[in-house]
């Protein structure tokens, strides 16, 4: 697997490593589930996602817990680069990151839910075709059963 540069918001010109606004797409999913394990965390990717390139201050308003205890958060985030960063004069914006969120969904979710919906599918045949059969057999629509 090759590891591509990703440009962030706000750079304008090809980076280059060692460039802090530049990440790599594996940073091993570990790391994503993680930092999604926590509460917290979701919570601020839900408020980026409802707005994003918020402050730190924004971000503490909506927590009961000390500035430094969100910061941690943000960290856990960034390193797993679902939060990246912009500094805007005094000013750092946080920006949700969707990427590792996708990796994990086409990873994951994608191949479970073929069959799911290959296992839903064949429920609804079987179900229509029971249907089918009792009203076909007796001219009445066929009745639910009860469990």
């Amino acid at each position: 697997m090759t590891l591509e540069p990703r440009v962030y918001p706000g750079t304008t010109r090809p980076l280059e490593i060692g460039n802090p606004k530049v990440a790599f797409i594996d940073v091993g999913l570990d790391g994503v589930f993680r930092a999604l394990a926590d509460p917290v965390r979701r919570q601020l990717l839900d408020q980026l996602h409802a707005r994003n390139g918020q402050t730190l201050g924004e971000l503490c308003r909506k927590h009961d817990m000390t500035r430094q205890a969100v910061m941690k958060h943000l960290a856990v985030l960034e390193e797993a680069q679902l939060v990246v960063t912009q500094k805007r004069g005094r000013e750092k914006l946080h920006y949700l990151n969707p990427v590792p969120i996708q990796e994990i969904a086409d990873r994951w979710i994608g191949k479970f839910e073929r069959s799911r919906l290959r296992v839903l599918a064949d429920l609804k045949k079987r179900l229509e075709d029971v249907a089918y059969e009792g009203e076909f057999t007796t001219g009445k629509p066929a009745r639910s059963r009860r469990s």
